[in-house]
């Protein structure tokens, strides 16, 4: 059975300064958020959880804001866990306005583990330390005050675990001389996540379909999709509240010239017409005013032959690697950057070969697979 955990609940400046002062001389800091995402574009912060072993600490940001010892201590000195953490990094960029470091997600630890990418936390504890954790609050409403004591333990599980977790995985990573595998990943993440907060003009490069439009058409959808990105940051909504990538692409499909032609892209509703009509208008409008010389190159068509063969002939180099280290094959290199590599390679461009220990596990193998293509072609 679960452990009872002691719980410190935190909801005034002095007490999250003492808290800070109480486990800054601590090795590890196991952390966790929970917070509110369903009607804005930033997460809204419930609580934040801490522990260093022993005693949780509890900090309601709901009444209480970041102190400057705690921005220390999370920006700062000793190694902070966090379990899945790309939207927890958001929550503490956002309410206590810092990126933590230095950083260990013990998902990703998982992940260069084992053959599952992307393991729970619950089945990582059972993995780990044999415990089954409760999953009634899963789906609980962390605004709601006061939370309830089953709320509390159930947060304060969340981070207790982490450390004994954490313990098992770093020496299973040092025994299989993966540590620095992790430090890299781990630092890459931090560094995405401020890119993701800095930058919106890459957001058009997620859409698998861009093969299929022209590169005026693109460029349609790129300027859209950084209108909707500012949009939604600075009206605090979900993206599809405002407009979802399907609409956006419908819109670049078609290039509009008038509020007719605008209705009738499929999705399209009236009053996103009213609202913001002169506006999507006038940036399909600045694509169709856009030099050749000057539009984005289209991705190559997947559904090519000479796409298909050289695609799967990298898939397989992957899948043979990712045997032999026991993980899972999209941990040591995503589709798309399969398909970037296809793509630069058919058209004898600078190959965007894996970098740190994935290129060292990799690129060699890659790039004479993609040689013996082309010689062949």
């Amino acid at each position: 059975m679960p452990l009872t955990p002691e719980i410190r609940w935190i909801d005034t400046p002095e007490a999250q300064d003492d808290a800070c002062a109480e486990v800054t001389e601590a090795d590890v800091i196991a952390l966790d958020t929970e917070f509110f995402r369903e009607k804005t574009f930033h997460p809204v912060p419930a609580l934040i959880q801490f522990c260093v072993g022993g005693a949780a600490y509890l900090v309601d940001p709901t009444t209480v804001a970041c102190t400057d010892a705690f921005r220390r201590l999370l920006g700062e000195g000793p190694l902070k866990l966090l379990h899945a953490s790309s939207e927890d990094l958001e929550v503490f960029n956002h309410w206590a306005g810092v990126a933590i470091s230095p950083l260990v997600d013990t998902q990703i630890a998982q992940s260069l583990l084992g053959e599952v990418p992307a393991m729970g936390y619950q089945k990582l504890v059972e993995f780990w330390v044999g415990e089954t954790l409760p999953k009634d609050e899963t789906r609980s409403n962390w605004l709601v005050r006061p939370l309830s004591e089953t709320q509390k333990t159930y947060a304060a599980l969340d981070v207790i675990y982490l450390l004994s977790v954490w313990q098992g995985q770093r020496e299973s990573l040092e025994r299989h001389g993966r540590l620095g595998w992790l430090e890299e990943e781990c630092r890459k993440l931090v560094e995405q996540t401020a890119r993701d907060e800095e930058s919106d003009g890459q957001w058009y490069l997620r859409q698998r379909q861009l093969w299929r439009l022209s590169p005026r058409q693109i460029e349609a959808y790129r300027r859209l999709t950084i209108w909707r990105e500012g949009e939604v940051r600075r009206r605090d909504l979900p993206r599809g509240w405002l407009a979802s990538d399907k609409l956006l692409y419908g819109i670049a499909e078609r290039m509009p010239e008038n509020r007719f032609e605008l209705a009738g892209v499929e999705g399209m509703k009236p009053p996103l017409v009213k609202r913001e009509g002169d506006t999507l208008l006038a940036l399909v409008r600045e694509a169709r005013h856009v030099e050749e010389g000057e539009l984005p190159t289209p991705p190559w068509s997947p559904m090519e032959a000479a796409f298909k063969k050289r695609y799967k002939a990298l898939k397989k180099v992957v899948g043979r690697e990712a045997e032999a280290l026991g993980v899972a094959p999209e941990v040591l290199l995503r589709r798309r950057d399969l398909e970037a590599l296809v793509s630069a390679s058919l058209r004898n461009e600078p190959l965007p070969m894996p970098g740190g220990w994935r290129g060292e596990c990799l690129a060699e193998a890659l790039a004479d697979v993609l040689h013996q293509a082309s010689e062949a072609s």
